[in-house]
C-alpha cells in the first residue's frame, strides 16, 4: 500500500480543513487576522483588541472593548487552589509544566469544565486569558525568592503582566513593546500546538484538556523554544566580533540555529520588521548597543551566507531579555499569548466538528503467526462444535 500513496512527513503541505481565523497571503507576505495583517493590528491596537477579534470575528467597538477589558480584569486573581499548586511543585518544575499544570487545576474547579456551549467556551478562555499572566509571573517570581505580586484592575492587559513579574509599572515603551509581541505571537493557523488543540477538541474533549495539549506541544523545542535559544546562541557567541569563526564552526558542523527560517514563509517572516523595530526602541531604551551590534552581526552575516530569513523568534528573544524576564519563560509568555488563537481553534472545530484521524501507511512485517497457534485454533473450534451439538 505505501508504494501508491504519498507521504507527506510532519504533514508537511496537507490542507487539513478550512479556517477562518488567519492566513498567510502570500501576495503581500502578510499574516492576517481575520482578513487584518497583523502588522497593521500591532501599530494601531491593543492586545485585547486583538484577542476580541480572534475570538468574535470582528474589532470590538468603544462598548464592546470596555465590557470586554472589565470582564478580563475582574478574572486576574488566581484561586487559592492554584496558588497552593503553584506553591507545591518543586523549584525545579520547568516553567512550561508549571503553566500547564495551572490550566488543569483551573479547570478542575470549574463545575461546567464540560459544557461545549459557544457562550461557555468564551467564558473559559476568558478567565485563563485573565490568569495566564499571573501563573507566569509567579512562577518567575517563585523562581528568583520573591513574594508574588498582586494583579491590578487599574492596568491594561501588558502593563498588569508586566507589573505583576516586576513589581514596578512599566514605561511605556516597554509596554508598548511587549503589546506588540504579544499581538504577533496569537495566531498562526495550523501550527503544531493549535493544531493538537483542534485534534482533542474534534474527540469532544472539554476545552481545558484541548488548550493543556496545545501547551505540551508548544513545549517542545522545534515549535515553542526558539526565543530562548536565540538567547543561548547569543550568550555563547558573547559579541558581535565573535560572530563570524563562531559561525563557521556552526555551519561547519551543520547545526540548527534557531531563529532563522519558517516552514510558511518563503520570503521572510512578515512578522519580524514589526518585532524588529520595537525591539530597537528597547535597544534605546536601555542603552544596549553591544547587543544591538551582536543581532545586526548575526543576522547580516547569516543572511548572506544562507539566504535564510529571521523569523519571529529572532527579535522576540532579546526583547523579553531587555525587559527582564528570565529565558526560560519566553516560552510561557508565547503560550499565554497563543491561547488566543488556540480558542479560536477550538471555537471552529465545534462549530463543524468531524473526528480528526488519518490514516497511516503500514511498513511493517507481513502478517505472521505465533507457532502452535493454528493446532490450538482447530482444537477450540472443536469443541465449540461439539458443545453445540449437546
Amino acid at each position: 500500500m505505501s508504494d501508491t500513496i504519498e507521504i507527506r512527513k510532519g504533514l508537511a503541505g496537507v490542507v487539513a480543513d478550512d479556517t477562518a481565523v488567519s492566513k498567510v497571503n502570500v501576495e503581500s507576505n502578510s499574516l492576517l487576522y481575520r482578513g487584518y495583517p497583523v502588522q497593521e493590528l500591532a501599530a494601531m491596537a491593543g492586545f485585547e483588541e486583538v484577542v476580541y477579534l480572534l475570538w468574535h470575528g470582528d474589532l470590538p467597538d468603544a462598548q464592546q472593548l470596555a465590557d470586554f477589558t472589565a470582564k478580563e480584569r475582574s478574572r486576574r486573581a488566581l484561586n487559592p487552589a492554584v496558588v497552593a499548586m503553584l506553591d507545591a511543585l518543586p523549584a525545579t518544575a520547568h516553567p512550561m509544566d508549571v503553566v500547564r499544570t495551572a490550566v488543569s487545576v483551573v479547570g478542575a474547579h470549574d463545575p461546567d469544565a464540560w459544557s461545549q456551549e459557544p457562550d461557555a467556551i468564551l467564558d473559559k478562555a476568558l478567565t485563563l486569558f485573565a490568569q495566564l499572566p499571573a501563573v507566569v509571573a509567579y512562577a518567575q517570581r517563585k523562581h528568583r525568592g520573591l513574594e508574588p505580586v498582586a494583579p491590578r484592575e487599574d492596568l491594561g492587559y501588558s502593563a498588569n503582566f508586566l507589573w505583576m513579574t516586576f513589581g514596578e509599572e512599566p514605561d511605556e515603551v516597554v509596554r508598548r513593546a511587549f503589546d506588540v509581541s504579544m499581538t504577533l505571537y496569537a495566531e498562526h493557523s495550523f501550527n503544531a500546538s493549535t493544531f493538537t488543540s483542534r485534534v482533542v477538541t474534534s474527540t469532544l474533549s472539554d476545552y481545558y484538556s484541548a488548550i493543556v495539549a496545545a501547551i505540551g506541544a508548544l513545549k517542545g523545542p522545534l515549535h515553542g523554544g526558539a526565543n530562548e535559544a536565540v538567547m543561548h546562541t547569543f550568550a555563547e557567541i558573547g559579541e558581535a566580533q565573535n560572530v563570524v569563526p563562531w559561525l563557521d564552526a556552526a555551519l561547519a558542523d551543520k547545526r540548527k540555529i534557531m531563529g532563522f527560517g519558517h516552514r510558511v514563509y518563503k520570503r521572510g517572516d512578515s512578522r519580524v520588521p514589526t518585532m524588529h523595530a520595537a525591539l530597537g526602541t528597547l535597544f534605546e531604551h536601555y542603552g544596549r548597543p553591544d547587543l544591538k551590534a551582536l543581532y545586526d552581526a548575526l543576522e547580516s552575516e547569516f543572511v548572506t551566507r544562507t539566504g535564510i530569513y529571521p523569523n519571529l523568534d529572532y527579535p522576540s528573544g532579546p526583547a523579553y531579555h531587555l525587559i527582564g524576564f528570565d529565558t526560560e519563560y519566553f516560552t510561557p509568555i508565547f503560550a499565554a499569548s497563543r491561547l488566543a488563537g488556540w480558542t479560536a481553534h477550538v471555537q471552529e472545530q465545534l462549530s463543524a466538528n468531524a473526528l480528526i484521524r488519518p490514516l497511516s501507511a503500514y511498513v511493517g512485517p507481513a502478517e505472521r503467526h505465533l507457532d502452535g497457534y493454528e493446532a490450538d485454533a482447530a482444537h477450540t473450534a472443536a469443541a465449540t462444535r461439539k458443545t453445540e451439538s449437546c
